[in-house]
């Protein structure tokens, strides 16, 4: 018992230890009790009748003040110790928080933002791909109880190489989700994010797709490398694989010069198949969701599927059977994000209706409660890619919320920014005024 005492008290005496900047703050501080004690005895205890002058002066001689009142003798001293306290403890906080404040950063805005995003609604996104990135740069300085489902059935490039060869799952749009919701996206993030070229021997992998597979090996389970992952990025959230199962894509794809369907296995080669997609599903047919993705679901407060490609990023996370039916019990409020724009190879001439009517089909049922569209059409967009703009007859089956949601640098994308804003509105606007939203 003494011995594990002494070990405490030793280790809590480290804080003593030169260097760390903290000891001339808590001697301030100490300096300020003394001197505030000093005020409440003498506001309370008639000492001066009794103590000689001398009793005070390791403090300030109390004879040199006996011309003065006592109110203001009891205002000096006070106050003079709460300043030094306050002055000291504000030193101290700032010597222990200043080597995890970026540079040029105020500390009380830093503190002040991070308990607001922690006090923030949980959200749970679901996707892939750019789309669901996106979404995620932009709600990570709105709240940090994010979940991001990503989907696992991408067989392209990086992730397709790395799946096929090491048998892993593929990593390419968790890596992306990971480097969307970083603290810092600067350097770190662009490191994660680089790609060696195609000539370097390393066959135009990505080095974050590498180190996850490499924590993959040293773990033991690609969950927790994916955590892992999150940790050294310091991420505003956390990324969860839909389903720890091998799934493979497959589509029926009525060809349009042919007038026939045809069977499509894998995700990257749906969209390079002329047609029309029909359905969708994964082989296995059956695979288990990942428990943590179905506790995130029945536990938010507000769940968001899209923006993505919209059969082989967002229906493929819907057609895991548990992760399905978690959607349908949950009481949560639950958004769709439609795509500013028509896929080449996916959606040609698809229609924001046509986009609710897939997913509801695949869903065997009506699932959201709104549909996010964008009504900007003004930037100029490539000849193969058409706008989606809300339509009559979506607004007759479904609430609909239309705005400027475009990023003017790539018009065909969502700006993070007005995207995380308009979902954050209305998600207030419906669950009416909330503890976490006086700061928003």
């Amino acid at each position: 018992m003494l011995t594990r005492l002494w070990h405490n008290i030793r280790k809590e005496l480290r804080w003593l230890s030169p260097g760390l900047g903290v000891k001339r703050w808590i001697l301030l501080i100490l300096s300020g009790t003394t001197l505030l004690a000093v005020g409440f005895a003498l506001f309370v205890l008639d000492i001066y009748r009794t103590a000689p002058d001398t009793w005070w002066l390791p403090i300030v001689s109390a004879a040199s003040l006996r011309f003065l009142a006592r109110p203001l003798r009891v205002l000096i001293f006070g106050g003079i110790g709460l300043a030094l306290i306050v002055w000291g403890i504000w030193g101290l906080n700032r010597a222990l928080l200043i080597p995890f404040i970026k540079p040029g950063k105020n500390i009380i805005d830093t503190v002040s933002a991070f308990r607001r995003r922690e006090r923030g609604p949980k959200i749970v996104a679901i996707g892939g791909g750019t789309g669901l990135s996106t979404l995620l740069r932009g709600l990570k300085s709105q709240t940090s109880n994010l979940t991001a489902i990503v989907t696992v059935a991408d067989d392209g490039g990086s992730s397709g190489e790395l799946r096929k060869n090491i048998g892993i799952l593929p990593p390419g749009d968790i890596r992306n989700c990971l480097a969307a919701l970083s603290n810092d996206e600067e350097l770190l993030t662009q490191i994660f994010q680089y790609r060696f070229a195609a000539g370097a021997g390393l066959n135009g992998h990505t080095l974050g797709n590498l180190f996850i597979t490499a924590l993959t090996d040293i773990t033991g389970s690609f969950e927790e490398a994916v955590a892992e992952s999150g940790r050294v990025l310091a991420t505003q959230g956390r990324v969860l694989p839909a389903t720890l199962h091998d799934v493979k894509l497959v589509a029926d794809i009525e060809l349009s010069d042919e007038q026939r369907e045809i069977q499509v296995k894998g995700e990257s080669k749906i969209p390079q198949t002329t047609g029309r997609v029909k359905r969708v599903w994964l082989e296995p047919n059956n695979p288990l969701a990942f428990p943590p993705a179905i506790q995130a679901i029945l536990s938010a407060d507000l769940i968001l599927v899209g923006p993505g490609s919209l059969y082989t990023s967002i229906l493929p996370n819907l057609l895991v059977p548990d992760l399905a039916e978690a959607l349908q019990k949950s009481r949560s409020l639950k958004f769709y994000i439609c795509n500013v724009a028509t896929q080449p190879g996916e959606t040609d001439a698809y229609s924001c209706l046509d986009h609710l009517t897939t997913i509801n089909k695949h869903m065997g049922g009506d699932l959201f409660d709104l549909i996010i569209c964008n009504t900007n059409n003004d930037p100029p967009l490539p000849e193969n890619i058409k706008w989606l703009t809300p339509e009559e007859e979506l607004e007759q089956q479904i609430a609909v919320y239309a705005a400027d949601l475009v990023d003017v640098s790539t018009p065909w994308r969502h700006d993070p920014a007005k995207l995380a804003h308009a979902v954050m509105e209305l998600f207030y606007e419906r669950t009416g005024p909330l503890i976490y939203k006086e700061n928003y």
